[in-house]
């Protein structure tokens, strides 16, 4: 359960800051709601499902020098989805981080209505370092769909409806050299007390950011690269990862996971992203068994149970309003294929509308052929 205590301080601490004065308090959130439909593969039964979002983002401004920032969600996932999901309300509910800032207030078979605290951090900056105490979002990824340098807070691209990802109970300091080099530190605790810990330098080198890093990750040791800059008129990032394990460090070859990526933005507002993801342990054959869909046990280890997956992304704002954009996931050797086309409109200032679909083809037991098709409509106001 929500830590009560926790809950009701960081209420307390908005409200009385709030009285302080709009000097030192912001504030920004939306509310959502998308209703999905979902066609299972070899099952004639098409699932309606919903989910209602109130999201709170804070900040506070006690010196000119620090900020707290608090980040709070509020769920309602209705429909067959939750109806017919065995323990559904507990899924979605856990907590991942060392402190457990997620509450479920109603539960019903059909319905369950829950909170959780996704940020919830003291960030101090000076001329020359900074550090950030609490749950917050650490991203060490260069790429876009496969991230292996990002140790902390991996996600899947195709949980898409979670835009701001969630955060790490964790401590962060880092220390800037020079306008181009800094080295960063970080110390992260899971729900199960397992650490995750790494020391990064970067530099920049030929006009090419670097970063380079050693830790550890749960039971792995883990060095890692990434880079990132450009060629003639495109972009070329890259990062990789290396796991070897601490207690068997003489007896294993460890693991190596890697993805390259290339961008080209066209005059015409089009734009090409595409990447490659190797997995040194991956399979060759039949990748299923491992639900991307969800976030839950993904992590920079197991991107894709796959050895080798194909990525790509074509997107064009036809005008200032109306965007469409078509990802693609290929698993070359099981033949499994994801494809999700997206259509968004600003209806206005504030209100955004998103259509789409995740469409997933292949045999049974490959890594994308056992999900069917998804159908998504989404209602977004801002404020």
């Amino acid at each position: 359960m929500m830590n009560k205590k926790l809950l009701l301080g960081t209420i307390s601490l908005l409200i009385s800051t709030i009285t302080f004065g709009q000097s030192i308090f912001e504030y920004k959130g939306y509310i959502t709601n998308m209703e999905s439909v979902w066609l299972q593969k070899n099952v004639d039964i098409m699932l309606v499902s919903g989910t209602a979002q109130n999201r709170f983002d804070f900040f506070i401004y006690p010196t000119e020098k620090t900020t707290i920032n608090i980040g709070l969600r509020n769920n309602i996932d209705y429909g067959n989805s939750v109806l017919l999901t065995p323990g559904y309300a507990n899924q979605i509910t856990q907590d991942d981080g060392y402190f457990n800032l997620m509450k479920s207030w109603k539960e019903k078979s059909s319905y369950v209505f829950y909170s959780s605290i996704d940020r919830l951090n003291v960030f101090y900056s000076n001329d020359d370092y900074e550090i950030q105490l609490g749950r917050q979002r650490i991203n060490w990824g260069v790429n876009l769909a496969w991230t292996p340098n990002d140790i902390f807070n991996s996600s899947s691209y195709l949980n898409f409806d979670y835009e701001e990802k969630q955060g790490s109970d964790a401590v962060r300091g880092q220390y800037y050299f020079n306008f181009s080099s800094s080295m960063e530190f970080v110390y992260k605790l899971d729900r199960e007390k397992r650490i995750t810990s790494a020391l990064m330098y970067r530099f920049n080198y030929w006009d090419y950011d670097f970063q380079t890093f050693l830790g550890m990750m749960h039971e792995d040791y883990v060095f890692g690269i990434g880079w990132s800059g450009n060629v003639l008129t495109s972009n070329v990032s890259g990062e990789m990862t290396y796991f070897r394990d601490k207690e068997n460090f003489a007896d294993t070859t460890g693991q190596l996971v890697a993805s390259l990526g290339w961008t080209y933005t066209f005059a015409a507002d089009f734009y090409i992203h595409a990447e490659i993801l190797f997995n040194s342990t991956g399979t060759t054959g039949n990748a299923g068994g491992v639900n991307n869909l969800l976030a839950t046990g993904y992590s920079a280890k197991y991107l894709s149970p796959a050895k080798y997956s194909l990525f790509g992304d074509f997107a064009y704002q036809i005008t200032p309003l109306v965007r469409l954009d078509l990802s693609s996931i290929i698993n070359p050797n099981d033949k499994s294929l994801y494809l999700g086309p997206f259509a968004s409109f600003s209806v206005s200032q504030s209100v955004d509308m998103l259509l789409g679909g995740q469409f997933f083809y292949g045999s049974l037991n490959t890594e994308w052929g056992d999900y069917g098709e998804f159908y998504f409509l989404r209602l977004k106001w801002s404020f």
